[in-house]
């Protein structure tokens, strides 16, 4: 099985990311992929790893019943999938992401003292969120 967790590690935002205050991701219409993972990650954090947010935004978005959740996660994780990196919390929205030595996740407003802690910290991996894609 493939794995998107990360370990003492801090995800900067991207550096074209648009904003210089974090957002809270718009609802417009279904929820989005940042809107599922910003309500998972700003009411639990420090609760979930990478591959519980994404395989909790892949179920959700799939419309998954509870039951089918084991399958599918296997299924799921057989293939690799995209990091947390390219989310768009870090690319667009301005959310910083700190996983702890558990490989727990919580993020962080790009423009809050703690953002700024983690990212001057030299014990944690400092890696930055994906640039979007260039037209």
């Amino acid at each position: 099985m493939k794995t998107t967790n990360y370990y003492n590690t801090f995800i900067e935002v991207a550096e074209d990311c648009p904003v210089k205050t974090a957002e809270v991701p718009p609802m417009r219409g279904e929820k989005t992929i940042a809107n599922i993972e910003f309500e998972l990650l700003i009411e639990n954090p420090y609760e979930f790893t990478s591959d519980d947010v994404l395989f909790h935004v892949y179920a959700a978005k799939s419309h998954l019943k509870t039951k089918e959740f084991d399958a599918e996660r296997a299924l799921f994780f057989s293939k690799g999938q995209a990091c947390f990196r390219s989310s768009p919390l870090t690319k667009r929205y301005g959310w910083g992401a700190h996983f702890n030595d558990e490989g727990r996740m919580a993020i962080y407003p790009v423009e809050s003292a703690e953002y700024q802690q983690f990212s001057r910290d030299k014990t944690l991996k400092q890696v930055k969120a994906m640039r979007s894609k260039k037209a």
